[in-house]
């Protein structure tokens, strides 16, 4: 199936912010076909694997055998025919019974080197697209928050996708179709030129020469095509992904009709592009076939000539004609292998442009890990902001004493979550320093970092799972028995066991099989099923009922004991019971002190304690 054919599955998306590929000379060498290739070659002769050496070794040697029996098998074939004919006698003086099986063994012994070469190449190939897909995994969970929250995840899923399904057909075509198509042309051009003269020889060139002109110019065309019907295709996979995340939102909203017509109208511009990528294959198929067949009557008809004046024999003609139908279905597969091998590299294009994309946040070069003592978080005149334009931190300074629990509280906005973030290292601070036990976490591992804290976030998002594969991903190689404590102390297992597969309950996409309060809960098993020194606590009661809140309220504050504990709270009475309280107000603390002592100083705080007090009631 040529490749335009095959791309009309679910639509995709693109992920690149810079300009267009096809405007700027930067953005030309990203796209760049030759950088693919230099970071292709390498999975073909790595230094470290003398093994993938010796299967490439061995798979050019099957396919040379393979081009050399090709070859001679029309020769074969022709004094087969003039045997039967009573013309001519063959060199290999077998009879026309025995050509005939001698025929069909070479055709058997090309077809089998062919598969052998497959057969040994194929780990190489299937190494490669394994490294090419972990590297890419892997770098995409090295890049920062602020780099995935401005991506769309359906877009690079398909970019990553396209990209990793390009490798293993790049690096077979680049070794076993260009190379030994040009072989087997040359050979075929030196066989008919020896048993003929060169007139053949130049009809066929012409042909050749011909056909690759037309095919690689109409093939640049139709690239760029392809490239708008990738995006269009990545565009409305994208829709259609974000319509699906937000299933409940728009089920509340009526807005089935909305989402299928925004959906409908990417799919409309999508079938626009596949439609010109698919009329212009049947211009590029058709010119071929005219180039091609042309060359074939040509030679056909010189050969007819020769036969009828006696300077060939019937089995020359048919050797000519067999000649020229191996040269063909090579130039025909030369076609489909370039659009092939041109949009591959297009989708590795995009692919190594992602793996080009600098991770924001990186361990410093002499970064050691964290050594946590006592647990002691101090923020130092923190200044921050997502927006050079808009700051967020002006300015913050605070410290958490081991064992201590405090909670910063204020309006939406004021930074408190902010503060969160920046102590988990998802962003650095753009000023002063954030440390624990006295080390800047700029100078520790992120590793050790996010070893050393536990967070509970507001809305706690679930794999789509068990309930004991997500409270186990707490901590890896955790046995049964700590799931099931670490479920008890977050007040979720007796609910678990209700359930008729108990921990073995699919919870579904994102968790949407659960209530918002049994996520949290599964959230905070998770979390204390790690056992942090430092605990971070985003809303984590948020979603709770007054009474589970209470019952939660208890079990963290169990799991608190000889933790450091940072609360970032909306709702006052969850906190009221914290060592110490800071009051955030546009980025900066305006106030800070125990709950009593906040109230009595008739400030911030107790103007945000009373309006939730009379909202509650």
């Amino acid at each position: 199936m040529p490749a335009d054919t095959a791309a009309t599955g679910a639509p995709a998306q693109p992920t690149r912010p810079s300009p267009d590929p096809e405007t700027g000379s930067n953005a030309d060498e990203r796209r760049s076909g030759w950088r693919t290739i230099r970071k292709v070659a390498p999975y073909l002769w790595p230094a470290d694997k003398p093994w993938v050496k010796q299967r490439v070794v061995l798979a050019m040697l099957a396919l040379v055998l393979s081009k050399a029996v090709s070859v001679y098998t029309p020769i074969i074939y022709r004094d087969a025919v003039d045997a039967l004919a009573g013309d001519g006698v063959s060199a290999l003086a077998l009879g026309a019974i025995g050509l005939t099986i001698a025929y069909g063994v070479a055709r058997l012994m090309n077809v089998g080197f062919q598969q052998l070469r497959d057969a040994v190449f194929a780990r190489v190939a299937q190494r490669a697209l394994r490294m090419l897909a972990l590297e890419t995994f892997e770098h995409i969970h090295r890049l920062s928050m602020r780099y995935h929250i401005t991506r769309k995840t359906g877009g690079l899923s398909r970019i990553i996708e396209r990209g990793v399904k390009g490798v293993e057909f790049l690096l077979r075509f680049l070794l076993f179709s260009i190379g030994p198509l040009v072989l087997e042309l040359v050979l075929i051009g030196i066989i008919l030129t020896i048993l003929f003269d060169a007139w053949y020889l130049a009809v066929v060139t012409v042909t050749i020469g011909l056909y690759v002109w037309f095919t690689f110019a109409v093939t640049e065309w139709r690239v760029k095509l392809r490239r708008v019907m990738n995006e269009q295709d990545t565009d409305a996979n994208q829709k259609a992904i974000d319509s699906l995340l937000n299933f409940e939102t728009v089920k509340y909203f009526g807005a089935e009709g909305r989402e299928a017509a925004r959906y409908d109208s990417a799919m409309e511009q999508y079938e626009a592009a596949a439609l010109k990528t698919s009329y212009s294959l049947a211009f590029l198929n058709f010119g071929q076939s005219v180039i091609i067949t042309g060359g074939l009557v040509g030679v056909m008809v010189m050969a007819a000539v020769g036969v009828q004046n006696g300077s060939l024999t019937v089995g020359d003609f048919v050797m000519v004609n067999a000649y020229m139908i191996q040269i063909t279905m090579p130039l025909n597969f030369l076609g489909t292998v370039y659009r092939e091998i041109r949009q591959a590299l297009v989708d590795m294009g995009e692919m190594f442009d992602l793996l080009e994309q600098p991770a924001e946040v990186v361990d410093a070069t002499d970064a050691k890990p964290l050594k946590v003592e006592g647990g002691q978080v101090a923020l130092e005149n923190v200044h921050f902001g997502y927006d050079a334009a808009r700051p967020i931190l002006k300015g913050v300074s605070l410290v958490a004493e081991p064992g201590q629990t405090v909670a910063i509280v204020g309006s939406t906005g004021s930074g408190k979550s902010t503060i969160g973030r920046l102590l988990f290292r998802f962003y650095d601070v753009g000023g002063g320093a954030l440390r624990i036990d006295g080390q800047d976490i700029r100078d520790v591992t992120q590793e050790s970092l996010h070893a050393a804290i536990g967070v509970v976030p507001q809305d706690t998002v679930l794999f789509n799972d068990t309930i004991r594969y997500n409270i186990a991903y707490g901590r890896d190689q955790a046995t049964h028995q700590d799931i099931i404590a670490a479920a008890k102390a977050a007040q979720i297992h007796d609910f678990i066991e209700t359930l008729p597969q108990g921990y073995d309950t699919a919870v579904g996409e994102r968790g949407l099989k659960l209530s918002g309060g049994e996520k949290q809960r599964v959230g905070i098993a998770r979390t204390l099923l790690k056992d942090p020194p430092i605990l971070l606590l985003d809303e984590a009661t948020s979603a709770l009922d007054t009474e589970t809140e209470q019952d939660i309220k208890e079990a963290l504050n169990a799991a608190g004991q000889g933790r450091t504990v940072l609360t970032i709270a909306h709702r006052l009475s969850t906190i009221a019971e914290a060592d110490r309280i800071v009051v955030l107000e546009k980025g900066e603390i305006v106030e800070t002190g125990t709950h009593d002592a906040l109230l009595e100083a008739e400030g911030r705080y107790a103007q945000l304690w009373h309006r939730q007090q009379a909202d509650e009631m």
